[in-house]
């Protein structure tokens, strides 16, 4: 009995020193660490974009800052390839409007610590690459303030493009921040305006005496045809929505000119209808030009069968077109 409480006066004070250190201990220690290092991040992640307004980032810097928890900022990544010797001028189109796009936030009075814009190029984070399970780019993605990135938190660049005012509309869906783009001013329209009205000022001029040409039929036609073609061929839609001139598959280096959904195109697409148009129209015109003329009969059969052959194998070649972006469409001619 004496030993046991001998044991018992010996561990008192020890449990005594020891409730004393729990109490004296800060509460909420893990707590404290966890927002010293958000604000460390925080302040590294502003002091980067002080210097550009889109930060480059490694594997390294993207585990730390765009993965890894804590974080209370929203980051939009552009996953590129920038490189010359990747030969990726979609890459350097769509670099250029994400640049506006990040400077209109950087310089506007709305801007904060709650977005930052930051690129991976494929050189520099090609273990990112693999991470995502991504073998495409450009490819923009939203990484949230909270949670994992869904679906929707990547860009659709092939039915949207990659216009800074489309980047700005999603970016404002996803994390509910206004970005008004302000694009750097670009005189060029302005300069080949005034060029071409100072060349018809002159032609006008120098020939003020003999303005009979104005009246020309066929070359206010011609006029006409080039603006039909330039407008049915979605010249309106690519200015818009700025897609990519082609697509080139990283994986098998495969250039497609033709996209394969019926939502948007390549700019080489629009380029390909035009001329098949503007065939197809030809050959209505020697048509119309055989059937009405009163020339030699031979060469009316010939300009006849020119005409034709233009009119089918150019129209069964935009069939076929169609047919390739609207997925069951049953009929075809001559090319499937």
């Amino acid at each position: 009995m004496a030993s046991v409480w001998a044991k018992t006066s010996v561990n008192l004070p020890v449990l005594s020193v020891f409730f004393l250190l729990l109490l004296c201990m800060p509460p909420g220690g893990g707590q404290k660490k966890k927002e010293n290092l958000l604000s460390e991040k925080v302040d590294q992640m502003m002091e980067w974009s002080s210097r550009r307004s889109v930060v480059r980032m490694n594997g390294d810097k993207f585990r730390r800052f765009v993965k890894a928890p804590p974080r209370n900022y929203s980051v939009i990544v552009m996953f590129t390839a920038l490189q010359p010797q990747r030969q990726c001028s979609v890459c350097r189109q769509a670099n250029e409007e994400y640049q506006v796009l990040a400077n209109s936030w950087r310089y506007s009075s709305a801007f904060s610590n709650k977005l930052f814009f930051t690129v991976v190029d494929y050189d520099e984070g090609a273990d990112v690459f693999q991470q995502l399970n991504m073998n495409s780019a450009p490819t923009f993605m939203h990484f949230p303030a909270k949670g994992k990135p869904k679906r929707a938190d990547t860009f659709d660049l092939q039915r949207i493009g990659f216009a800074s005012e489309q980047l700005a509309k999603w970016i404002a869906d996803r994390t509910d921040v206004q970005i008004r783009v302000f694009r750097p001013p670009n005189y060029s329209g302005t300069i080949a305006l005034a060029l071409l009205v100072s060349l018809v000022g002159g032609l006008l001029y120098l020939r003020r005496n003999n303005l009979e040409f104005i009246y020309n039929k066929t070359g206010w036609a011609m006029a006409a045809l080039c603006v039909v073609f330039a407008m049915t061929s979605g010249q309106m839609w690519n200015h818009i929505r700025g897609p990519p001139y082609a697509h080139k598959n990283p994986q098998n280096g495969q250039v497609s000119y033709i996209h394969g959904s019926s939502q948007a195109q390549f700019v080489a697409e629009s380029h390909i209808i035009l001329l098949l148009n503007a065939a197809i129209t030809m050959g209505m015109v020697l048509l119309n030009e055989a059937a009405t003329s009163k020339g030699d009969v031979g060469k009316r059969r010939i300009i006849c069968l020119v005409g034709l052959g233009l009119v089918v194998f150019f129209f069964s070649f935009l069939l076929s077109i169609f047919r390739s972006k609207y997925h069951g469409y049953p009929y075809s001619f001559l090319i499937k």
